[in-house]
This record gives C-alpha cells, structure tokens and sequence, in this order.
C-alpha cells in the first residue's frame, strides 16, 4: 500500500509539474523573445535560448516610450481605480447584507443584471456623456465613476461574505454604543481582509493591464497609460518585437509581485466568498 501511494504520488507530481510548465511556456518564451536580437526571432525552426542576452531591448523599452512616465501615469489610475471598488464596493456590499429598506432584492438584482449588459453597449452613450463633460482627454473617466457605484461582482462577493459575519457581533458593539459606520470599519473591514484583498488584485490587475478605456478618452502621449505605450512598437509595416516583449515583461512585474504577496489572502477570500452565506 505504501508502494502503490508513492507511485500515485510521483505521477501526481510530474502532471502538476508538466502542467505546470505547459501554462509557464508563453511567460518563458516572451521573457527568452526579449532577450533576443531581432534577427533570431522569426528564426526556423525557433531557437528558445536567445543568443546572448541583449539588454538593448529593455533599454529601448524604457526609453523610447518614456517608460516611467507611463508607469507613473498608470500608477494613479490604478491606485484611484483600486480605492473606489475595494471601499466603495465594501460599503455597498455593507447596506444590501446588513441594512433593511423598500424593495432591498429589486435594487440587488438590478445591481447585478447589470453585469449582463456587454460594455460595446454603453461604451459610446459613456463616451458622449464625458465629453459633454469636458473629461476628454483626462484620466477623470477612468477614476471617477468608480466611487459612484463600485463594481457589481465585487459589491456581489463582499455581500456574500459580510452575510457569513455573526449579527451577535453587531449587537455587541451597538450595547456598547457604536453606530452603523463605526461597526462598519471596526468590525467588518477587519473580518473581511482576505474579501478585500481578493477583490483588490482583481482590481488591480484589471486596472493595470487595461487597454480600452486609456484608448479612448486619453489623445496625449505624456497621459499614456503602458499598455498604449507598448502599442508605440507596433508600426505599420512591423512591429519591434524584442522592445515590445522586453516592455511587456517590466509592465507585467507589478502584476506578479502583488499577486505573490497576497497570494495566501486571495485564494482563502475567493474559497471564503464563494461558499460562504
């Protein structure tokens, strides 16, 4: 028995680690592709290992497309963008679990119905309305909406888990004279980290890596975001591959360092908010 539990562990092992590598490959090949010489990349039959490491391609990534700029302009997107749905979104999420008021369910539903409607929808009526605005052209599209209403799925978890929260511990504080707002951040923002945490690096990485909407209401080159930077090495006739993947790799850093840093909160807040209530 102990035999056959061994083989059964050693198979087990090399599917995860086969697996493993198979999902890791297109991360590999763009990290070796930014470390090639243009002349190797579209080589036949592809070679993986580069041939040298050229550190040209990361330096013509930083400089061509004014590198920290965009990482700076991004940065205030996605910190503002990141603000409005963890607490504004938690805040929401806070009156539909907790708080009793006429036609509480119709509001609810509303609210999620409204993940159904595809963004091409809204996308030109959203546009026509900033642009009355006088928001064209600013970064205000991009972060202000977001503390009016946070996001439906995320509002949908938090309530989810602030549902699970023991009403004894609201009775509790409200005999020791705490009002809604303070049993709000005394009680529930605490209980709820891993929630917020889950919800805060899908945020951010949906923030971060956005295309379409830096796309359509930002026209200057010095308000880019990185992901139009990146889209400067796409020319009409070819596209710079080895600055493009080397741009792509210093873009996608934040991305996986924050993930890795919360990495034992999100996985215990999409297993607490997805079964729990």
């Amino acid at each position: 028995m102990k035999q056959k539990r061994i083989r059964r562990n050693i198979f087990l092992y090399l599917f995860l680690v086969l697996f493993s590598l198979t999902t890791l490959f297109p991360l590999l090949w763009m990290v070796s592709t930014s470390l090639k010489s243009g002349d190797i990349i579209f080589e036949m039959p592809p070679r993986f290992l580069p041939d040298g490491f050229h550190g040209e391609n990361y330096t013509r990534a930083i400089e061509e497309i004014n590198f920290f700029v965009l990482f700076k302009n991004t940065a205030v997107i996605t910190f503002f963008h990141l603000l409005s749905n963890v607490f504004v979104s938690a805040i929401v999420a806070y009156g539909f679990a907790r708080f009793d008021f006429r036609w509480k369910n119709f509001w609810f539903l509303l609210m999620l119905s409204t993940i159904m409607i595809p963004g091409e929808v809204t996308m030109i009526p959203v546009f026509i309305a900033f642009s009355e605005l006088g928001w064209s052209n600013s970064i205000k599209p991009l972060v202000i909406p977001g503390f009016f209403g946070g996001a439906p799925v995320f509002i949908f978890l938090l309530r989810q888990f602030f549902l699970a929260i023991p009403r004894e511990l609201e009775e509790s504080a409200v005999v020791d004279g705490a009002n809604s707002f303070k049993i709000f951040y005394k009680i529930f923002i605490p209980l709820s980290v891993p929630a917020l945490i889950t919800i805060g690096i899908f945020s951010f990485q949906g923030s971060w890596n956005d295309l379409m909407g830096p796309l359509i209401y930002l026209n200057d080159t010095d308000k880019f975001t990185l992901t139009l930077g990146l889209s400067m090495f796409k020319g009409m006739m070819k596209v710079e591959w080895g600055p493009l993947m080397a741009g792509s790799i210093l873009a996608l850093l934040p991305v996986l360092i924050v993930f890795f840093l919360a990495q034992k909160h999100f996985v215990e807040g999409v297993k607490l908010s997805g079964i729990k209530g």
